[in-house]
């Protein structure tokens, strides 16, 4: 497939993203943050997407700017209540100014690996970094990459089964360049939608060296919003990198 443009994600998914995207964790991930904040403080969301967490994380009073690449998520976010409110800047995650400097980053729902080098994710720890104040955090959701399931170096499977509708993917691995190129395929009543994206995944302990290039520690790690106990049995991980102070 040909790279994706910072916006492309959001001109393919942003007019149902809400309704086809969403993990179940909303509420669990926006609890943990804010308790990871004391409940109170700035905080940087980089790629904010729809505002599925920045939206309520503000309406519990967390002080919330956003970066994305997508003018047409953003104009999703802007027409939820309170969604208005919240400072954005367009741009990439990876290289995108802001001003001012915040308490805390965060990059959820894997959405570090949409950045589809190892130098643009190294680029966006760096960014994240630039972004803190002394003893701010930066906290990063992936999931953790397992092939048991490939045959061949690829994967289809259904993600959607309803009485009207049907979305399955097809999914392409190179473990060459930790590449997966995902074809997702929407069948309703109306027709048929497809939905190409990209990801360059990565293990805990890449992103722990990316964050030591970009002077950050690795303070804490989870299995899970609920702050299950990290293995080798968890699907996800959720990082959290302190800027010493």
């Amino acid at each position: 497939m040909e790279p994706f443009a910072p916006d492309t994600f959001g001109t393919l998914n942003a007019t149902d993203y809400d309704e086809t995207q969403d993990p179940g964790t909303t509420d669990a991930t926006v609890d943990f943050i804010y308790d990871l904040m004391g409940g109170t403080g700035s905080a940087l969301e980089l790629a904010i997407g729809t505002g599925r967490i920045g939206v309520p994380l503000a309406g519990r009073g967390i002080a919330v700017s956003g970066i994305e690449g997508s003018q047409d998520m953003v104009d999703i976010m802007r027409a939820k209540p309170g969604g208005a409110d919240i400072p954005v800047v367009i741009g990439d995650m990876a290289d995108g100014a802001i001003e001012g400097t915040f308490d805390h980053v965060f990059l959820v729902f894997n959405t570090l690996f949409n950045l589809l080098t190892q130098e643009a994710q190294v680029r966006c720890f760096a960014n994240a970094a630039k972004r803190l104040k002394p003893g701010g955090t930066f906290l990063v959701e992936t999931f953790i990459p397992r092939f048991d399931t490939y045959i061949h170096h690829q994967q289809m499977k259904s993600r959607t089964l309803t009485r009207d509708a049907l979305m399955f993917e097809a999914i392409h691995h190179d473990s060459a360049t930790q590449r997966l190129d995902f074809q997702r395929v929407h069948v309703r009543a109306d027709g048929m939608t497809l939905v190409p994206f990209m990801m360059r995944y990565a293990y805990p302990c890449e992103l722990d060296l990316m964050a030591q290039l970009a002077g950050m520690r690795l303070q804490d790690r989870f299995g899970g919003w609920n702050k299950q106990a990290f293995d080798r049995e968890s699907a996800m991980h959720i990082s959290v990198y302190e800027k010493p102070a």
